[in-house]
């Protein structure tokens, strides 16, 4: 009997050790590829810099070279936000563009309101089915906004609905932006920057997030920034700033970005469709569209190049409710399973070159398997300290080194997002966005790594939909400016 439970002991402290090793083979893993993508996003950043400099927007603004832009908006229940949205849209500086705007069966009065507020006429149009979407139920534009054009269709889903103004969009470059966000003014004369230097070889360009939470708004525009006051939508600030900054330039140098943001991303109009329009029988449509363009052009082994810019900005609420942040964040890591299983074959293949080997490689190892075992890390090696399986100096290192590692890389992309971002943030707001890049360490990580496994548990399942996401709306944000 005490032979069986000491070799039973034996057993699970080589089980312990293992699972310790494989966590701490991770984190060092992790901290290795986090210093590698701070080194090439500055890289990054200074090209961008240097591109920005050698074609400003003023010349864009007269040069015929500046391709036409297509503005696809799906709008879903968006009644809040809508109205705002489109007048950021429509006071663009752009030569040549146009906003087509897909009400995708709202329940709300997001039709009405829109209708209302510009003077929507029906104006039935000719069209080719592209894409596939569903049937559209009619086509409405304005006398006094002739750059606007309004569809509204059967509900079929944010893919749908950006389907259904691809088919009507008659412009070579078409901008996907989400209803719920807004555009900095001469934002698309920065993101279509690349389609200009790279012509023939750029397919997608993607722009950067700001969390609009804690700005000041007037028309649709943002008259002063800000820091949110709420302290979910500040740890938000820091995890967008930290995604964008870092992440995203670091793998827009390596040539492997498989994610362009469906809030604001800028694609070929020809590519999109000679790969199908955005697939349906998915949350993570943008992901999925970015990995298919990779897929088709390494298959049919044809020169392109997918792009971020940090200095192209696009504001959007961020959710201020644990409850909406949970949706959110188990809906996009479901996303994330869903894309990595459909293009499986591509992880680590030398075939699909960076996109496949880094890009997905990276979100496998650390979106994927990586909460996994985090988790395990959380729950076993405090238990082994506790039991007295660890000594204290190992376990204090350990996390010690954890939350270190977090807050050296948040506070890196702070000084990232100063040096791409013209305006310069106030030094109160940025020892306040440092602070909560220490606070996010102690219970909102340890949340998204929950709300990622919870998301396995769905993909599992095989679960549909998008769930709710309730907004504030923009106008009152006004409220929230910082002092």
């Amino acid at each position: 009997m005490i032979l069986a439970f000491l070799n039973w002991r034996e057993l699970f402290l080589s089980a312990v050790s293992l699972v310790d090793a494989w966590v701490l083979a991770t984190l060092g893993l992790y901290a290795g590829c986090y210093l590698y993508q701070m080194v090439t996003a500055l890289i990054e950043a200074r090209r961008s810099l240097r591109q920005a400099k050698s074609i400003t927007p003023w010349w864009m603004l007269s040069s015929k070279v500046t391709l036409p832009i297509s503005l696809c908006v799906p709008a879903y229940n968006e009644e809040k936000t809508i109205v705002d949205s489109l007048r950021s849209l429509l006071a663009l500086h752009y030569p040549d563009f146009e906003v087509i705007v897909c009400n995708d069966g709202s329940k709300d009065k997001t039709l009405q309101v829109l209708i209302d507020a510009f003077e929507l006429k029906p104006s039935p149009r000719v069209y080719n089915l592209s894409v596939p979407c569903k049937p559209l139920r009619g086509v409405y534009s304005s006398a006094r906004f002739p750059r606007l054009t309004v569809i509204d269709k059967e509900n079929g889903g944010k893919s749908d609905a950006i389907n259904g103004s691809v088919n009507l969009s008659r412009n070579p470059l078409v901008c996907v932006v989400d209803a719920d966000s807004m555009l900095e003014p001469d934002a698309l004369l920065r993101l279509v920057r690349p389609f200009i230097a790279e012509p023939e070889e750029m397919v997608a360009v993607g722009g950067k997030i700001r969390v609009v939470n804690g700005c000041e708004i007037r028309s649709g525009r943002v008259v002063q920034t800000g820091i949110p006051k709420q302290l979910l939508p500040l740890l938000q600030s820091v995890e967008y700033i930290r995604s964008f900054q870092i992440a995203r330039l670091s793998w827009s140098q390596a040539q492997c970005v498989t994610i362009i943001s469906g809030a604001f991303g800028l694609f070929k109009r020809s590519a999109v469709i000679e790969v199908g329009g955005f697939l349906h029988n998915t949350v993570g449509e943008d992901m999925e569209l970015t990995v298919r363009l990779h897929r088709h052009y390494r298959e049919k082994k044809i020169n392109y190049k997918i792009r971020y810019l940090p200095d192209a900005i696009c504001w959007t609420e961020v959710p201020a409710s644990l409850k909406i942040l949970r949706a959110q964040r188990s809906r996009w890591a479901r996303g994330m399973l869903e894309v990595l299983y459909r293009h499986r074959s591509m992880i680590f293949s030398p075939r699909y070159g960076s996109a496949g080997v880094f890009g997905l490689g990276y979100f496998f190892i650390f979106d994927a398997v990586g909460p996994i075992i985090e988790c395990l890390g959380y729950l076993i090696i405090p238990t082994c300290w506790l039991a007295g399986m660890l000594n204290t100096p190992f376990f204090l290192a350990y996390m010690g080194l954890l939350f270190a590692f977090g807050v050296f890389v948040s506070v890196g992309s702070l000084f990232l997002e100063e040096l791409t971002t013209n305006e310069r943030t106030k030094p109160r707001d940025l020892a306040i966005l440092a602070l909560a890049a220490l606070v996010e360490n102690f219970g909102y990580r340890q949340l998204n790594t929950l709300w990622r496994l919870e998301s396995w548990y769905q993909f599992l399942r095989k679960k549909r939909g998008w769930g709710t996401m309730v907004r504030a709306g923009f106008t009152k944000q006004a409220a929230q400016r910082p002092v």
